[in-house]
Formats: C-alpha cells, structure tokens, sequence
C-alpha cells in the first residue's frame, strides 16, 4: 500500500514538473507582456477607412506596407510585427470601442498612429491607465504632448507651429498684410487658429476674418462670402479635404481667388489636386516630411514596397505617412533588444536623439515627449509636380502660452 502510494507521488510530481517546464519552453522572452510572443509582436492603430474624412485613411495603408517590409528583411529580433487596425470612421465613440477591442480581445503590445485630435482625445485616458506604449499619434494637437505623459510619444509637428510658420511665410516671403483663415471648429481647426493669431499678433497684424465649419458641412457659400467680404490676400486652409475642395470651388465662383496656404493635414497634393479638377496648382502647403515626388533612397525604397505589398494604393503625402509615423517605433524596438518590454520600449524612445527617417529629426527625452516642431512648406506647380519653398523650420510660438489661450 506504502509503495503504491509512493509511486502515485512521484508520478503526480513527475506531471506538474513536466506540465511547468513545458508551460515555460512556450512562453519564451517577454511572455508576461501583452502582444509579444516568442516570433511575434502586435501593434495597434486606428482611423477613418470610411465616412468624411475617408481620404486620410492613407497613412494606415502606408503603415501596413512599412511592417510588411521591415517583416520582409527579417522582422526585430527574429520576431514578425503583426498590425492590428479598426475603422473608426473618425467617429470618436466608434474610436473607444475599437481601442477597446484591440487592447481586450488583440492584447496589443502598443498602439502607432491613430488618426484625429477628436478621436484620440476619446482614448487617450484609457490608453494612459493602461500604460500602452502610444508613438507618433497622429494629430498636430498640444493634448498628447503637453504635458508629457510616461507612455505617449508625439511627433506630429503642433498645428500651433504649423499655422504660425504660414503666417511667417505669407507676411515675410509673399508680403501679404491681409490674412484669414477658415477653419474646423474643433481642436484641430482651433490649433490653427491660435497659431495664426498668436503669430501675427507678434507682428502688430490680426486676421481679417475667422470663418468656422463644422465637420459635416458641405454647403460652404455662406463661408465663401464672409471671406470674399474680407478682402483677404491669403487664406489659411484648415478644414477635411472634401472641404477644402467645396470652399475653393465656391470661391471660384464669386470670382475670389486669393493665396491658398493649406494645412498639414492637406499635404496629400495629387489628390487634392484631382479632387478640384486642377484648381490645387499654386496652393502652398505644410509638410512634415520630404515630398512622395523626391528621389531620395527612403522614398524610393518606400514607394517601391507600397507598390508591391499594396498595389491598389498610390503612394502620396498620406500613405507615406504611415511610414513616418512608425520608422520610430522600429527603431525603438531595435534598441529595446530580445527581452522586449513595453517599459524597455519606452526607455528606447526616451533616448532617441536626432533620428532622422523621412521626415525632421526627432528627439525625446525624460520628460519630453514632442519629438518635432519642425514643417516645411510646398508649392504645387502641376498634378504631380511641387516645388519646395524653404527647408524645416521651427516657429518660435510659446506652447504652453498657446495652450492658455486654448483654454486646455
């Protein structure tokens, strides 16, 4: 009966041992961290892949194609980067649930990108309480950089900066003395409101008109004539691009043709280009990264893998920024090593200094969490030709000043 007995010890102790260290050989390096496994890890991003801001949904077809190819030359540290994205429609309720999802049923080890002030104000909380690594949101809002949140790395330059470098650039270089804007009636549009005033204050000006709209908007005549009425030289352009298609088109039509500048946000010049038949020729705009035109290596390289991972896209200023938006991400994860971690990752970011893929250099920091400032602007010279019209620069706005102002 003893040795019975016994012999059921050891075969019981045999079975938990063998049951733990095969437990053990599977989970591998990183096992206790959401998203990674052995030969993968899971990012997540989100954005309008329908509804009225539909034409920004690029950047998550740019984003697909740069993981493809960093997959394609052997992945990081032998693992694959599997991304995960919803459609949010930049509806921000449909934004928090996809978030939801993503983090409860895709366990994703961070979250890149993610289009839209609005939409990622919806979930910026959750993302925080959760302690998800979030890199490169996309949105030029102060909210993700100011104050500097552990988890949050912003390195879409601020839509303070953008609108101010506009008006440095119509005062100085063009001579214009009189300046509106119109503009989303959101944090987006109100970022480059603040920028415009802030910056032409500085020069004893102020904006001749400030005309607002709403997202769903589309009959903008009444808009078009408060900026006829204004005798403005330049307009500022800070709206969706079905907008800013439907306001110059109207213009046209009162015989009003000012001085376009147009937001980051309508970088992509080929499309908005056939989306006015023509009429974006000799509208200037912001751009936080080389032109989709240039023959730089990069961009080349870039081009050539959206045209084979995703051939019914164009590359443009939107799908390329899908690639801008995650160069660091790879990098970080580079630098974090095998062992990976989301507190490793945020270390990594934390010591880029200067990085440099297609876009500005891009630093951060303890305590620093906006990585650039810095735009360019363009000219569009023909469907699909641009001229640049100066290098990256930085604007000198005061951003928590800007953020007073705001009222954030």
């Amino acid at each position: 009966m003893t040795n019975k007995r016994t012999a059921s010890i050891w075969i019981s102790v045999i079975l938990i041992t063998t049951l733990a260290a095969g437990i053990t050989a599977c989970a591998g390096p990183g096992s206790d961290t959401p998203g990674v496994t052995d030969d993968e890890i899971v990012i997540g991003t989100w954005g309008p892949l329908t509804g009225p801001a539909a034409l920004w949904g690029g950047v998550i077809r740019g984003m697909e194609a740069y993981f493809q190819l960093i997959n394609e030359e052997g992945g990081i540290h032998g693992r694959q980067i599997r991304l995960v994205y919803r459609d949010d429609g930049y509806e921000p309720p449909r934004t928090v649930s996809a978030v939801r999802q993503m983090v409860q049923n895709d366990e994703v080890f961070l979250f890149v990108g993610g289009i839209g002030t609005a939409p990622g104000m919806a979930v910026r909380n959750f993302i925080i309480d959760n302690n998800i690594p979030w890199i490169s949101p996309a949105t030029g809002s102060t909210h993700f950089g100011y104050p500097p949140r552990e988890n949050i790395f912003s390195m879409y330059p601020l839509y303070v900066d953008d609108a101010a470098l506009q008006v440095d650039y119509a005062v100085n270089d063009l001579g214009a003395s009189r300046i509106a804007i119109i503009y989303q009636n959101d944090d987006y549009g109100k970022g480059g409101l603040t920028g415009a005033e802030m910056a032409l204050e500085e020069m004893g000006m102020q904006l001749v008109a400030k005309v607002s709209t709403e997202i769903m908007d589309s009959d903008l005549s009444s808009h078009a004539a408060r900026l006829r009425e204004s005798g403005a030289e330049v307009v500022l352009l800070w709206v969706l691009p079905r907008q800013a298609a439907i306001i110059m088109g109207t213009t046209a039509v009162l015989g009003y043709r000012p001085q376009w500048i147009a937001s980051s946000t309508l970088s992509d010049f080929e499309l908005m280009y056939d989306i006015t038949d023509g009429a974006w020729e000799g509208v200037i705009f912001s751009n936080f990264g080389l032109s989709p035109t240039s023959d730089h290596p990069l961009v080349n390289k870039y081009r050539e893998a959206l045209h084979r991972f995703s051939p019914e896209n164009r590359f443009s200023a939107f799908t390329q920024s899908g690639f801008l938006f995650a160069e660091p991400v790879v990098e970080a994860l580079r630098m974090a090593g095998r062992d990976l971690t989301r507190e490793k990752l945020i270390e990594a970011m934390e010591s880029l200094d200067g990085f440099q893929g297609i876009g500005p250099e891009i630093s951060f920091a303890p305590g620093q969490r906006q990585g650039s400032r810095s735009l360019k602007l363009e000219r569009v010279v023909g469907p699909r030709e641009v001229e640049v019209l100066t290098d990256f620069r930085t604007s000198g706005i005061d951003v928590e000043k800007a953020i007073e102002r705001m009222g954030l």
